[in-house]
């Protein structure tokens, strides 16, 4: 059966390989192979024992219960890995659309309740259908124009409250499900020290350490599944008296959209941002991966992939989800080879639904320490601080969205629109004034303009212009030299016309010499001729 899929998926082609890594077979059309061989098997297995305890705590962090997780790992798994462009990217839930899609909700729902779930799937399918929109239209590099400083101050800050989202189940106290936010949760926990849980503590502490040396002695090694299974038997055997899991359906959900329709137009807003800012993961992962082996990718089929799987976890009681840098990092590693390790984790996960009932007794401090391990390398006080040497003005948009993000918590995406604004309201204000330099050449003023002539700076040239010809006094002609700059925009020439037509009144000649090879097309049209024509 041939797939119809959208002209942006067709163009695939041939892929561009030169030299591929040793022991990695990626000639001619490695990236696009449609049967699975036994290290995609072996790969897709291997995740699936980490995305099972991870999904469902990010579940838990999004304010659902934590099967709502493992149903968004199952079949949104198998619908990614049928579109995919880059072989290795695992899709699922993950922390950073966890936490955004916490805030995109406690405001319209009491987190955990049905309609809480509801909501969750509309903004998943919101999420999608964003993703297939832009996928469909080939605009998928629209998230290269998402500047580093923003992003960095964005995920720093995110991830501060990740952490501190998980403070509560990790002293054994229950979360407290409110739109206080992470930041007046985990002061509140900090001053009822004394109901903390010690067992609760050891268990999350424990689940950390075994995450992360798992990951020091061998990359198969599922560090987090050995915690999780752990953990239920500490449950078991020593009565634990903390939150745990509780009832989990041992059964597979069916595709229903029966929905809280009423809250689809809060949800619009949060849903484009989530499917932007949780791309720009997917887009780091497989950049990545296609630097290092060479080959292409195309972020437009991505966009259908990662859209397509929302869609289908919104029809399945699922959740938002992503690209897993983690998780794909994993797959990459245990030597998947094509798109079929993505769909293998995905009925691993599917297969193991009924028998979910298993995890009924682990204790939520586990999973708390899951989520921990997975996010704590993602605050880098260092990078955060270092940015100061390399500029400050981009050192400040960073910090003011780390900031915006730790002060409007759980609204976060909120802190992201701010820094975005920020970031572009710093790039007029410094590319607001184009730079001019000019000289005499006998009787002859010169007068060279650098940078971009853009509605921003335009007004600077009229002033420079008439500033220099006054102080120059006597002059016979003027030439305005334009090869510095690097474009011109509609409202800079009808400027340097108006400029031009100015000099001509006053009874001295003007020329434009240099006019970029880009700009030429929209300063003849305005200028009626041939620039270099018009002396």
């Amino acid at each position: 059966m041939r797939w119809p899929l959208p002209r942006a998926v067709k163009r695939v082609g041939r892929l561009v390989v030169a030299s591929p890594p040793e022991g990695r077979v990626l000639a001619g059309d490695a990236w696009r192979r449609r049967r699975a061989s036994k290290s995609d098997l072996v790969a897709g297995l291997s995740v699936a024992m980490l995305v099972i305890p991870q999904s469902m705590a990010y579940a838990e962090l999004a304010g659902l219960s934590g099967f709502h997780g493992l149903y968004s790992a199952a079949l949104p798994l198998v619908a990614a890995g049928l579109f995919a462009s880059c072989p290795y990217i695992q899709t699922g839930p993950v922390a950073l659309t966890a936490l955004l899609t916490h805030g995109a909700l406690v405001t319209i729902a009491a987190p955990g309740s049905p309609e809480y779930a509801g909501s969750a799937a509309i903004l998943a399918l919101v999420v999608g259908a964003t993703r297939i929109a832009i996928g469909f239209v080939q605009a998928g590099k629209v998230t290269y124009l998402m500047s580093q400083p923003v992003l960095r101050g964005f995920t720093s800050g995110a991830a501060i409250l990740i952490l501190l989202s998980q403070l509560p189940s990790a002293v054994g106290l229950v979360s407290p499900r409110s739109e206080s936010g992470p930041v007046a949760n985990a002061l509140t926990v900090l001053g009822a020290a004394g109901s903390w849980n010690w067992a609760a503590i050891a268990l999350a502490a424990g689940t950390v350490a075994a995450t992360l040396a798992a990951r020091r002695i061998y990359v198969h090694l599922p560090g987090a599944l050995i915690a999780v299974l752990a953990g239920i038997a500490v449950s078991l055997w020593t009565g634990y008296a903390g939150p745990v899991v509780g009832d989990v359906p041992g059964a597979v959900p069916l595709p229903s959209l029966a929905l809280p329709w009423r809250q689809f137009p809060q949800l619009v807003f949060p849903g484009i941002v989530i499917a932007l800012v949780g791309f720009a993961e997917s887009t780091a992962i497989a950049r990545g991966f296609a630097s290092r082996d060479r080959v292409r990718w195309l972020p437009d089929r991505e966009f259908l992939a990662q859209g397509t799987a929302n869609v289908v976890s919104s029809l399945f009681s699922g959740m938002p989800v992503d690209g897993s840098f983690s998780r794909s990092n994993l797959n990459h590693l245990c030597g998947a080879v094509s798109r079929w390790s993505g769909i293998i984790t995905g009925v691993a996960v599917f297969l193991f639904l009924p028998f979910a009932g298993v995890l009924s007794q682990l204790p939520k401090a586990v999973l708390a320490g899951v989520v921990i391990a997975a996010v704590v390398g993602l605050v880098r006080p260092v990078l955060v601080v270092t940015v100061w040497k390399l500029s400050r003005v981009q050192a400040i948009v960073v910090w003011f969205t780390l900031v915006m993000c730790l002060l409007l918590a759980p609204r976060i995406e909120q802190a992201l629109l701010l820094g975005i604004l920020m970031s572009l309201a710093i790039h007029v204000w410094r590319e607001r004034r184009a730079g001019f330099a000019s000289w005499m050449e006998g009787d002859v003023l010169h007068l060279e303009a650098m940078g971009i002539l853009w509605f921003a700076s335009a007004p600077r040239l009229e002033e420079a212009v008439m500033g220099r010809l006054a102080e120059a006094g006597s002059v016979s002609a003027v030439v305005i030299h334009l090869d510095g700059l690097g474009r011109i925009d509609l409202t800079g020439a009808l400027a340097l016309k108006r400029v031009v037509e100015e000099i001509r009144t006053l009874g001295v000649p003007s020329s434009l010499e240099g006019v970029p090879p880009q700009s030429k097309k929209i300063v003849t049209n305005v200028f009626g001729m041939p620039p270099e024509t018009y002396l």
